[in-house]
């Protein structure tokens, strides 16, 4: 039996999809291509209707059968039963019966045959679809490719030009590091130069000095040594003038009254020392004097410390916490510094707190602020490593001291406005130049240094290992230990230089009279006294006599030197822990400040 036909279109349509996919084939390779397809189809329908077939064989073979039957029945004689013949009809019916049943079933599989050409050109149009898809899809990636291929092209001339600003960066960095170093032997030949130049200043100076001294011994010896004529009163009467013993006594007046004069002398011990008193001068290092160094700021003078009972003002100072507040020299003027990176400055008059300007260029909190004694500057440690220092008319720092690897926790003014000290969580303690902004001396510590006072000549500062160090600034060597009785948060001295206060972390202040060997220690305690921070500051009142803390309790403590017993406590005023307190050197006001931004002002008028 043949194959079934292909549906109608099906060679056409598989030409012009060749066609559409190979428009650069011959014909022969077309005419190939298209009996390969008849074939696998013939071999696909094929196997479908094998059974088919072989039913229908089948079929026709019992039908040959029948009709020999039906032909040889004829022949036989009428001899032949009955029997017989209904047999073979019977065999008839049964082969039409049969013959139906295939038939149908011929139907049944023409249908589905039917139904399978019309899944099979269903595919056939989803394929052409896919293919078309995919040469569309093909032509996406080339795009692609193309695409890939020109930012290639972009990154390998982006690298050229990389490398080749590396390099002059590497060149930029090179010439960099030896303008650097070149500026810094033109700035060392500068100081040298400087320090010259102040030498022979300074020998000048002295030799002028010598001369107008030496002159001016001369000229007193010159003065000393002559005589002073004295004349007899005209209107003395002559019968005493005439007399032998007028005379005498007129001539041994006449020498008292020279030997007077020769008793002042120049070899005089009382005259010699107040001419060197007079032009002897206070050496100060290599430096040359200025004006700024002998002009000294008023200083509020105070004969006796007022305990303050209550608050005049009590303001929101700063943006975040306030970590350090102090007085200038002349009491009206306030500092405080907080985290928030800017010191504030505010003017004290008539019982109130107006803020007056704000210094910044600290990129961190500040941790300790001073006055020098002119109080026409400022100076301040932060946590940025460095500290700084301010002209009150002046916003931006007028230098920056950076040198410590950590944190400074303390900066103060030495014996001499130009020298400043500093103290850090790096466990050293560096003194400082202002006028060459240079680091002269570093000392290296045994434990981390919370704050620092400087009496004359020396440095003593306060650490966590419960110990206060006293330095010779002029050596840079330890000399004495003192011991705490715990962690050391501050210290403060007195204006006399007599007594040390330092506040530790076990809630305890002390107070250490300097001028014995012994260093006798008193310890100050009172019921809810709490030191707040590792950094709680305490103050001595500037006539010795009372000692003023904040707790962390938000309430001001205030003790009596002379008892020992607590003179007061100041409250309902902080909601937080006071970090510092101030007592201004008029002994007029106290300032408190917190950890919530709030400061207080104190008094007791």
């Amino acid at each position: 039996m043949a194959a079934v036909s292909d549906p109608p279109g099906a060679p056409e349509r598989s030409g012009r999809l060749l066609a559409g996919r190979g428009g650069g084939r011959s014909a022969e390779t077309w005419k190939r291509h298209v009996v390969r397809q008849l074939k696998n189809r013939d071999l696909r329908q094929h196997t479908m209707f094998q059974d088919l077939i072989r039913f229908y064989t089948q079929l026709l073979e019992k039908n040959s059968l029948a009709k020999g039957i039906l032909s040889s029945s004829t022949r036989c004689s009428s001899s032949d039963s009955s029997s017989s013949i209904s047999s073979l009809l019977h065999q008839n019916d049964q082969l039409k019966k049969t013959t139906g049943e295939l038939a149908y079933q011929v139907v049944e599989l023409q249908q589905q045959i039917k139904i399978k050409e019309c899944v099979l050109e269903e595919r056939h149009a989803r394929l052409v679809e896919e293919q078309c898809r995919l040469v569309g899809v093909f032509g996406v990636r080339q795009e692609l490719q193309q695409q890939v291929e020109q930012v290639q092209k972009k990154n390998r001339v982006l690298k050229m030009e990389y490398d080749a600003l590396l390099e002059r960066q590497r060149g930029a960095e090179t010439r960099l590091r030896e303008a650097e170093d070149k500026g810094g032997h033109l700035l060392e030949d500068m100081i040298h130069l400087k320090q010259q130049a102040a030498d022979r200043m300074n020998s000048l100076n002295e030799r002028k000095s010598r001369a107008r001294a030496l002159k001016l011994q001369r000229d007193l010896q010159t003065t000393v040594t002559s005589k002073v004529p004295i004349d007899s009163c005209s209107s003395a009467p002559a019968s005493r003038s005439t007399s032998p013993k007028n005379e005498e006594r007129g001539e041994s007046t006449e020498r008292r009254r020279t030997r007077l004069f020769r008793s002042a002398s120049a070899s005089s011990p009382r005259i010699l020392t107040s001419i060197r008193k007079l032009f002897d001068r206070k050496r100060r290092g290599r430096s040359v004097c200025s004006l700024e160094e002998d002009l000294m700021g008023p200083v509020g003078v105070c004969l006796a410390a007022r305990v303050p009972v209550r608050a005049l003002q009590v303001l929101e100072a700063h943006e975040q916490g306030i970590n350090a507040v102090t007085f200038s020299p002349s009491s009206d003027l306030l500092a405080t510094g907080g985290t928030d990176r800017v010191i504030k400055l505010w003017e004290v008059r008539a019982g109130s707190m107006t803020h007056r300007a704000t210094l910044d260029g600290s990129t961190e909190g500040i941790t300790c602020i001073e006055f020098d004694p002119t109080g026409s500057r400022v100076l301040a440690a932060s946590y940025d490593k460095s500290a700084l220092l301010w002209q009150l008319d002046n916003s931006v720092p007028k230098l920056t001291l950076t040198g410590h690897s950590r944190k400074v926790t303390a900066a103060r003014f030495s014996s001499s406005i130009h020298r400043v000290v500093t103290g850090s969580a790096d466990r050293t303690i560096r003194l400082w130049d202002l006028q060459r902004a240079a680091c002269v001396q570093v000392v290296e510590v045994a434990s981390y240094c919370s704050d620092l006072v400087c009496p004359e000549n020396c440095i003593i500062s306060g650490h966590y290992d419960c110990k206060i160090r006293v330095w010779d600034s002029r050596a840079g060597s330890c000399i004495q230990e003192l011991p705490a009785q715990g962690k050391v948060t501050s210290l403060d001295i007195s204006p006399d230089h007599r007594q040390l206060l330092s506040c530790c972390r076990d809630d305890c202040l002390q107070l250490v009279d300097l001028r014995w060997w012994s260093n006798a220690r008193v310890c100050f305690r009172a019921e809810g006294f709490k030191c707040g921070s590792d950094s709680t500051k305490a103050v001595i009142s500037p006539d010795s006599c009372f000692l003023a803390a904040g707790s962390a309790d938000g309430a001001v403590y205030i003790w009596n030197v002379s008892t020992g017993n607590l003179e007061t406590r100041l409250s309902d005023k902080h909601s937080s822990s006071i970090s510092a307190v101030s007592w201004s050197l008029s002994g007029e006001y106290i300032v408190s400040v917190d950890k919530s931004r709030w400061a207080v002002l104190w008094s007791d008028l």
